[in-house]
């Protein structure tokens, strides 16, 4: 598997590079068949008085989908952690829905879990008063600060029209990081969206065109 290593507006040393290296022997060890992965270093530049932060970016290129993760914090090392482990987590994943999908085993619905208290799980609920606690603000939440938070935020990202299958869109959805995923659906030909509900569970959307509107594309 090549690695390459490139940094935007920060530099790059050999220590780091080592670092890197090493980390990724499990990425290789995980994925056998993969053929490079990408690692990208930015610094994020000083805000509102707070100091910038390192930002990495890991693409996993191979036969199959594209796995990608990316994760932030104060230095290049601990961002490349993050973001390593991440990815980590998707490809073990992945794995684990094939051996679904050919019936090798079931995961364990949160249901499933709750109704026995957890006890097949390493999952320990908080206790009432805990939950109390938070709920009532006598245990602070740490997150962002009122005048830095913004409820609006809009990316914009174009990507080329495929055609798949619902399982491979799911797939796709899970390999990189997100909510859902846009695709053409290979067995109706329409445009769709698979998204994530709850646990193993998750929903396809898809678009019909109205007579109008194919009258026009004839």
């Amino acid at each position: 598997m090549d690695i390459t290593i490139t940094g935007r507006g920060v530099g790059i040393p050999d220590r780091f590079e080592d670092y890197a290296t090493e980390k990724a022997e499990k990425v290789e060890h995980l994925a056998p068949k993969s053929i490079a992965l990408e690692i990208k270093v930015c610094r994020h530049h000083e805000t509102h008085g707070n100091a910038g932060d390192d930002r990495v970016e890991l693409t996993l290129i191979g036969p199959g989908p594209i796995v990608r993760a990316e994760a932030g914090a104060g230095d290049k090392y601990a961002a490349f952690d993050l973001a390593i482990d991440k990815l980590i987590e998707r490809i073990r994943q992945a794995k684990d829905r094939r051996k679904v999908h050919r019936g090798q085993h079931r995961p364990t619905s949160l249901r499933e879990a709750s109704a026995d208290g957890f006890s097949v799980t390493d999952i320990t609920p908080a206790s009432a008063d805990l939950i109390d606690q938070v709920a009532t603000g006598s245990v602070p939440v740490t997150g962002e600060s009122e005048e830095d938070w913004s409820p609006v935020v809009i990316r914009h990202k174009v990507f080329p029209s495929t055609r798949m299958t619902q399982t491979d869109a799911v797939d796709h959805m899970e390999l990189v990081g997100h909510d859902f995923f846009l695709f053409i659906d290979a067995e109706t030909d329409r445009p769709s969206v698979v998204y994530r509900r709850k646990g193993w569970d998750y929903g396809v959307i898809g678009l019909e065109e109205t007579a109008d509107e194919l009258a026009a594309r004839r």
